[in-house]
């Protein structure tokens, strides 16, 4: 017979084999103008064999299932080579500001459609005779007049990526093969994210429980969006990761590793809190916001030097067209909008931030920095509803940090407000009632971890756990 122990990994084998073929389907399938709502139907069984696999996984021995969780993971991300970006044109950008480097130009000096640059356009990027009016394709002028279209989204906007995401656009190109096309930044999205689920799997086997890393290696959002649509914020969730394990010993250390972060992607930033959980000497935090802000200044300098446009790009005009100032743009703020007037959606998200960072920085554990980051992050989302559903690749990635598995509908409602913008009727509505969910999800995941939650008394220390003890968070499982 067989034993509990065999039956149960077999189990999550089967659970991961099922998660890894409907990804594959899910990957497969270009419905995101044409079929939105079955492709949502797509996600949505996705996201609930990656639950149920999680739940498997947890009853494994941890040895047994540290050797899953990597083979899954593996598994997982390599569905996303599948087919061409589904859901986003990003990457076209990537690839062009690494061909833009390589020839020697500032990619912050010219916009994809400028004639300056005609001579580096290919027919991939820059199809000729191609329907402009297909989906995700834009018309540009090409020489003596001619009417060109290109994959490039914005072509008439100069590039927004930090210096960092820059320099691995260029490596990325100068590696790949002339004919790679797009495999070379869905191969790069994919060691990264197995890169990742490394380097998770090692922090949690040292402070915490590494069973946890399936949240980050199986999470649908992975394939999709790190692979697949290969969004260079996968690059600075592995630098945020090993940065926040890093800080806990050197905070000099780790202050450039989460400083490259944010040289990647800008949205890291909001980790430093964490990263200064429980700081309580001006030194101590120097130690991290130095090195952090001196290499986001070194990586800018060079090109702030050689380019003749501004270093920000588009960075100003993406902003507002997202509709950081104005709310109703793009449905920002939706949660807090249900209660307060729009003029007062802005000011009431910074107050609510403001709140939390102060909470991590003096309440905070200074041996978990993840969970402060998390608790940061997770509001930031939750009080933005931002409608791109890669920026959760960070959530994601503190969620199997810190274990506390609830704030992962964050980046579940994220996704279905992505994918509902091109439904028949009131889009918005989806979205506003996915975040609703997310945050319902999180306060009854605090209310829980509060009961189960051993009082201070009963052990002498603050709370459940001790400071910089390395246990793992309060209700889950110690190895």
């Amino acid at each position: 017979m067989l034993s509990v122990i065999t039956i149960r990994s077999l189990i999550a084998c089967l659970l991961v084999a099922g998660l890894t073929a409907v990804l594959a389907a899910t990957v497969l399938k270009d419905g995101y103008v044409t079929d939105p709502g079955g492709l949502a139907r797509w996600y949505a069984a996705c996201w609930l064999l990656f639950a149920a696999a999680v739940v498997a996984v947890r009853r494994m021995c941890v040895r047994r299932a540290v050797v899953l969780i990597l083979a899954g993971g593996v598994a997982v991300a390599a569905t996303g080579l599948l087919a061409p970006p589904r859901t986003s044109t990003d990457s076209y950008r990537y690839a062009w500001d690494g061909r833009v480097q390589a020839a020697g130009i500032s990619p912050y000096d010219h916009a994809p459609a400028d004639p300056a640059l005609a001579g580096l356009r290919d027919d991939w990027l820059f199809p000729r005779g191609a329907d402009c009016a297909v989906p995700e394709r834009s018309r540009i002028d090409g020489p003596a007049g001619e009417r060109h279209c290109t994959r490039i989204n914005r072509p008439r906007e100069h590039t927004i990526y930090p210096p960092v995401a820059q320099g691995y656009f260029l490596v990325v190109h100068a590696l790949s093969p002339e004919d790679a096309r797009h495999k070379a930044l869905q191969t790069g999205g994919a060691l990264l994210a197995v890169g990742t689920t490394v380097a998770l799997v090692l922090v949690l086997r040292r402070r915490g429980d590494p069973r946890q890393a399936a949240l980050w290696a199986w999470c649908p959002a992975v394939p999709v969006e790190a692979v697949n649509n290969a969004h260079a914020d996968v690059l600075g969730v592995l630098l945020a990761v090993v940065g926040l394990w890093v800080v806990v010993r050197g905070r000099f250390e780790g202050g450039v590793l989460l400083g490259a972060a944010v040289a990647t992607k800008l949205l890291p930033a909001v980790v430093l809190p964490g990263a200064l959980a429980g700081v309580r000497r001006w030194r101590d935090a120097a130690a991290v916001l130095v090195p952090a802000a001196a290499v986001v200044a070194v990586t800018y300098l060079p090109h702030v030097l050689l380019s003749e446009s501004s270093v920000l790009g588009y960075l100003g005009g993406y902003t507002e067209e997202e509709g950081y100032d104005d709310p109703s743009a793009r449905n920002r703020y939706a949660l807090l909008r249900l209660v307060l007037p729009d003029a007062w959606a802005l000011p009431a998200a910074l107050l609510v931030t403001a709140v939390v960072v102060v909470h991590v920085l003096r309440r905070g554990d200074p041996g978990r920095p993840w969970s402060g980051a998390l608790a940061v992050t997770g509001t930031v989302f939750l009080l933005m509803t931002p409608g791109y559903s890669w920026y959760a690749l960070l959530l994601v990635a503190l969620v199997a940090l810190d274990g506390r598995w609830e704030w992962l509908g964050v980046a579940a409602a994220g996704a279905a407000k992505y994918v509902s913008v091109h439904l028949d009727g009131d889009s918005s509505v989806v979205g506003t009632t996915a975040y609703a969910l997310a945050a319902a999800a999180v306060a009854a995941g605090v209310l829980v971890r509060r009961r189960r939650a051993v009082p201070a008394s009963a052990v002498g220390v603050a709370g459940a756990t001790r400071r910089g003890s390395g246990r793992v968070a309060v209700g889950s499982k110690e190895e």
